[in-house]
């Protein structure tokens, strides 16, 4: 007798070990979007399921398109490790998380293929619509990880999953080839108000008034989800524009 995924997609079941107890004190309020960082398909499930590598995540899709649930949705899957989020450190406890086959920036990073993403859009719709996930809840790894991970990366379309309805998004403004640049290194209130503008947005970026290496890899994580034309750290005008349209769309910040 085959057993049921939680999952309205089709999919199946393939478990992995590599999980516990959700905490009680949160709500399952996020879904973080991964790559996988790994060679094969095969090599990426071999880790997923192995007790010693004490990783996993609720979801796998291969770059067919297939999906397999590895880690029912009501237990806290290990994929998110040591991460930050709106001032929450728990991210596993309150997320459900995909993996998504890629050889990632490591590997070559190639693009993720048509049906691959089509099972994606599929896969969060569905997991944002049964738990009422925000848009501004659906994050990159990298998001919530700025200084250890960057995934799933700047190839990911996160604006194709806008159109389907799935996370936050505004078209980025346009690289210009002048204004408003700060870098890492500089200090001062525009810095303080970058970092301010990051931290209301959901980054753990300390406001110090000093672009030090920290706000220089939230900066390139932002880049990396919301203006993937250039991801270098620098907080040009672009960046800084997309950010503050991202926030003003936000409803506790328009209504």
């Amino acid at each position: 007798m085959s057993v049921a995924t939680d999952t309205t997609v089709k999919a199946r079941i393939h478990p992995s070990p590599n999980h516990g107890e959700r905490s009680h004190k949160t709500p399952l309020d996020m879904l973080v979007l991964h790559y996988t960082g790994m060679d094969t398909k095969e090599n990426a499930l071999r880790r997923l399921m192995d007790p010693r590598s004490e990783v996993s995540a609720q979801y796998l899709v291969d770059e067919r398109g297939a999906i397999l649930q590895l880690v029912p949705e009501s237990r806290r899957a290990w994929h998110a490790g040591q991460s930050f989020w709106k001032g929450e450190t728990d991210i596993n406890s309150r997320s459900i998380g995909i993996e998504i086959v890629n050889a990632g920036h490591d590997g070559g990073y190639p693009d993720f293929p048509v049906p691959q993403i089509r099972a994606v859009i599929l896969l969060a719709s569905d997991i944002c619509q049964r738990h009422a996930i925000s848009p501004w809840m659906v994050l990159a790894h990298s998001d919530v990880a700025p200084e250890r991970k960057l995934d799933p990366g700047e190839k990911f379309p996160w604006r194709d999953l806008a159109r389907a309805g799935i996370g936050h998004y505004v078209e980025p403004e346009p690289i210009m080839s002048s204004g408003v640049l700060m870098q890492h290194g500089e200090s001062g209130q525009p810095v303080e108000a970058l970092q301010s503008m990051l931290a209301l947005y959901g980054y753990n970026a300390p406001v110090t008034g000093v672009f030090d290496a920290q706000t220089a890899k939230v900066v390139e994580a932002f880049q990396r989800h919301f203006r993937p034309e250039r991801v270098d750290g620098v907080a040009d005008q672009s960046t800084i524009v997309t950010l503050h349209r991202l926030l003003s769309s936000l409803p506790s910040l328009s209504d």
